[in-house]
């Protein structure tokens, strides 16, 4: 732990807290939720709770899809970290690791400090830490030895990044922990890197799973580099768009996206949409534009009011 006593570790902690350096730092704010909302004591010793078995199984079906789009980055990520001693694991929202990639020959050390599958990783078991932590607070960080809250967790170096699922909804974390006292801080950075761009794979890997016949669409995020993805089906309706997409789009996060016509959305040009090829869309994007507004949509397309009721029957187009 750097050097310091355990006692040493506790008292830094309990004077940050009082100093009420919670209001400008993260790291003390996290400290301040461990400490007074959920009781724990910086210096206590036990080891990780974890999951029964049947707990664990029944924790990794609910995030079945996760788990699936998550295998090929995370095995990737492990081989890009696993040589300097890493191990990567994959947690759910509740911050209970349901994957792991690690060296055989570190397993029996990542076990005893708990970085293993079922144990119980939220600020309100372990305090602050880079899994339970970023669950809190769904932004890539790192929590780096004495950062932790717990004494026993001062020689771990966790970088933890969120993941988000195809309604841009906090799903789980994706962390690259290690106990080696050499790990620097330009690795650190490169660690962090390959976290943040793993957790992106997984994100369009979920994505496109979660609307595997629909066409995908890049779109720009609003940093100019990013990239979003949009869902749109074989109507051109938008039915689903990544959280960076989103961002750039103006839409909010974490439920589930009404169809929206593509043109509107993403721009394009509309001058073409008429009635001459009968086509579907065209009466699907005309209903959602005039709100479900049958007369407005017949208006605004050029026919009559009966006309388009025998339209919409034709090509079953509900209202």
């Amino acid at each position: 732990m750097n050097g310091q006593a355990p006692q040493h570790h506790a008292a830094r902690v309990e004077a940050a807290i009082a100093s009420g350096q919670a209001a400008r730092s993260a790291l003390v704010a996290s400290w301040r939720r461990s400490s007074r909302l959920h009781h724990l004591d910086p210096s206590g010793r036990g080891l990780p709770q974890r999951l029964t078995e049947v707990e664990l199984r029944a924790a990794r079906d609910r995030i079945a899809p996760l788990l699936a789009a998550a295998q090929g980055a995370m095995d990737r990520l492990y081989q890009a970290v696993g040589a300097a001693g890493c191990c990567v694991l994959l947690a759910d929202g509740e911050g209970v690791p349901v994957d792991r990639r690690g060296t055989p020959a570190d397993d029996a050390t990542f076990q005893s400090w708990g970085l293993w599958t079922g144990a119980l990783w939220s600020e309100e078991h372990e305090g602050t830490n880079g899994i339970g932590t970023c669950v809190v607070e769904q932004r890539p960080l790192t929590i780096d030895r004495d950062q932790h809250f717990f004494t026993r967790n001062t020689l771990l170096s966790c970088t933890a990044v969120p993941i988000y699922d195809h309604e841009a909804a906090f799903t789980g974390v994706l962390d690259v922990s290690s106990c080696r006292a050499d790990r620097t801080d330009a690795f650190a950075n490169l660690i962090a890197l390959a976290a943040g761009e793993a957790a992106k794979r997984i994100e369009a890997d979920l994505f496109r799973r979660a609307f595997a016949h629909a066409r995908i669409v890049l779109t720009q995020g609003p940093d100019g580099q990013s990239i979003g993805l949009v869902a749109v089906d074989a109507d051109d309706l938008v039915i689903g768009a990544t959280r960076t997409a989103r961002a750039g789009l103006g839409i909010a996060p974490g439920r589930a996206l009404q169809p929206v016509p593509a043109a509107d959305l993403l721009g394009g040009d509309t001058a073409h949409d008429h009635l001459a090829g009968g086509q579907r869309a065209v009466l699907q994007r005309a209903l959602l534009r005039a709100g479900g507004n049958v007369s407005a949509a017949a208006k605004a397309l050029g026919v009559s009011r009966a006309t388009l009721h025998r339209k919409l029957k034709r090509f079953d187009v509900r209202h």
